[in-house]
C-alpha cells in the first residue's frame, strides 16, 4: 500500500460564507443560516485560510484519503446549503383514491392513500420546510442530509408492500433533487 507524504483537498467557500473549526466541530455561516457538524472523529487536519477550508493528512493511506474526500464533500454541501439551500420535489401519483397531504407539528400526514382510513405519517427531520402545491410536494432546507432524509421518509411512507409495483403505482415519488 502506497502512503503519500501529504494528501490534501481545498474547498473554496462561496461569497458571504464563513467557516470556523473549534473542538472538532465545524461551523459554517451564510446568508440562509448556520450549520454545525462534528468532525472530531475524522482523523484529518482541518484548517481555515481566508475563504478556503483545507482538509489534509500526512502519510495518508487508502482509508485516510477516502476520509479526506468525504469530509471535503460534507464541507462543500454545508457551504452550498447556507448560501443557496436545497430543494427536493416530489410528485403525488394516485389512480383511484385522491391522496390528501397535510403538514403539521413536524410530521406529514398522508390521508386516503389507496383508500386507507388511517393516515400514513412521515417525520420531518430537523429544520426543514415542507410545502404542498397541488400534486407537488416541495421539501426545502439548508442541510442536505435533513432535506434528503425528509424526502425519503415521505416516499417510504407511501410504499405499497406485497403488491406488484408495476401495477400499483400510487405513491409519492422524488423526481427532482436540486439546489434552490
Amino acid at each position: 500500500m502506497v502512503k503519500l507524504p501529504v494528501e490534501e483537498k481545498i474547498v473554496e467557500l462561496p461569497e458571504g460564507v464563513t467557516a470556523s473549526y473549534k473542538g472538532g466541530v465545524l461551523t459554517v455561516k451564510g446568508p440562509l443560516g448556520v450549520l454545525h457538524k462534528n468532525l472530531g472523529h475524522a482523523r484529518v487536519e482541518i484548517r481555515i485560510l481566508n475563504g478556503k477550508v483545507m482538509v489534509r493528512r500526512e502519510w495518508a493511506g487508502k482509508r485516510e484519503r477516502s476520509m479526506i474526500g468525504t469530509v471535503a464533500a460534507h464541507i462543500k454541501n454545508m457551504a452550498l446549503g447556507v448560501s443557496q439551500g436545497f430543494t427536493y420535489k416530489l410528485k403525488v401519483v394516485s389512480s383511484h383514491f385522491p391522496i390528501t397531504i397535510k403538514v403539521s407539528g413536524g410530521k406529514v400526514y398522508i390521508e386516503n392513500f389507496i383508500g386507507e382510513r388511517k393516515p400514513r405519517i412521515a417525520k420531518i427531520v430537523g429544520d426543514v420546510k415542507v410545502k404542498v402545491e397541488g400534486e407537488d410536494v416541495l421539501v426545502q432546507g439548508i442541510s442536505l442530509e435533513e432535506v434528503s432524509q425528509t424526502a425519503a421518509n415521505i416516499q417510504q411512507a407511501t410504499k405499497i408492500k406485497k403488491k406488484d409495483p408495476r401495477v400499483f403505482l400510487d405513491g409519492i415519488y422524488i423526481y427532482k433533487k436540486a439546489r434552490r
